[in-house]
């Protein structure tokens, strides 16, 4: 069965994707990252593919770790194509992987849905870094992290 979902995603929402600039070595561990609004891929997923296909990359096929998604049909159509779907139980978590056109592959750091917006941001700034050669983990990790207190406690005695 074939799930058609409208042109017009989310009233003109921003789809938040980022994709690792041109010159980045073949050897790093994601292409970029995405970060999508929540863990339901029938929303989600029509919405990554055009706004990928904006950035003149046609997706294929979409590969997710199936122990944080919501299941999805084996086909999606999205702007009059067909997009077909994998769930794995054995994908890191924190990836999606997309097969585009020339069969290249593409990994994606998946920016959890509900982190905060300072976190997002930095996420999908860093994985599209050409230089940035951490995992996703590391990634995530980096854009978490809080700064230090800029006042140091006075000791006491």
């Amino acid at each position: 069965m074939t799930v058609q979902r409208a042109a017009g995603f989310r009233n003109g929402i921003d789809v938040r994707v980022r994709l690792r600039r041109e010159g980045t070595r073949a050897d790093v561990p994601v292409d970029g990252a995405w970060w999508p609004r929540s863990r339901d891929l029938a929303a989600e997923l029509p919405e990554l593919v055009a706004a990928l296909a904006g950035l003149g990359v046609r997706v294929e096929r979409f590969t997710y770790p199936s122990t944080v998604w919501q299941p999805v049909e084996r086909r999606i159509a999205v702007a009059g194509r067909i997009v077909r779907t994998g769930a794995f139980t054995s994908m890191d978590p924190q990836l999606v992987s997309l097969t585009v056109e020339d069969d290249r592959r593409l990994d994606l750091l998946v920016v959890p849905p509900e982190a905060d917006a300072l976190t997002g941001v930095r996420a999908l700034r860093l994985a599209g870094l050409k230089e940035n050669s951490g995992t996703a983990q590391r990634v995530l990790a980096t854009a978490g992290a809080r700064p230090g207190p800029e006042v140091v406690p006075l000791r006491a005695g």
